[in-house]
């Protein structure tokens, strides 16, 4: 079973070693509380939670993708399919510099080679993805979005972008 370990709120929000003992199971996830039940296959080894290190989920499309290692804990402590990342959208793919990252519905989860995963989402994710995403001028999140005065921030490894009062700042390092 797919257990949240918190609930992250999106505030901007317009928007690997596998073990063979290791056991499958099969549970029905709702990606939407309106829709029907869809189920989600969970393989590989037993976090110290009891939560497997992988997933496999459909797209909106129906499409069976993978959700694995730092990225699936992240997406669970966010809240999984039913949290404000919601299905993904595409299988996980390769970043700039050995990071991995995987775009959800509500959100993009990039894992730096050396780092801790962090979500990008809503006007924040539209203007780092408007900059080239990881390959542009901005980089990689090295935060996850925090509130400030009147607004949210997402810091990344070349400078920050803020939302504040419905407005988008881009600071370069």
């Amino acid at each position: 079973m797919i257990a949240a370990a918190g609930f992250v709120v999106a505030g901007c929000g317009d928007d690997k070693d596998k073990d063979s003992s290791a056991a499958s199971i099969t549970n029905p996830v709702t990606l939407n509380p309106l829709s029907t039940s869809v189920a989600a296959t969970h393989t590989g080894e037993a976090t110290p939670h009891g939560a497997a290190e992988e997933t496999k989920l459909p797209t909106q499309g129906g499409e069976p993708v993978t959700v694995s290692g730092d990225i699936y804990e992240k997406y669970v402590a966010s809240g999984g399919p039913t949290g404000p990342l919601g299905a993904p959208l595409e299988a996980e793919a390769d970043g700039p510099d050995d990071g991995e990252f995987q775009d959800f519905v509500g959100g993009t989860i990039y894992k730096p080679k050396d780092g801790e995963p962090h979500i990008v989402w809503g006007e924040i994710r539209a203007a780092w993805k408007a900059d080239g995403g990881a390959n542009g001028n901005l980089g990689h999140p090295i935060s996850d979005e925090k509130n400030i005065p009147g607004g949210k921030q997402s810091d990344f490894s070349g400078g920050t972008i803020t939302w504040v009062d419905g407005n988008i700042t881009v600071t370069p390092k």
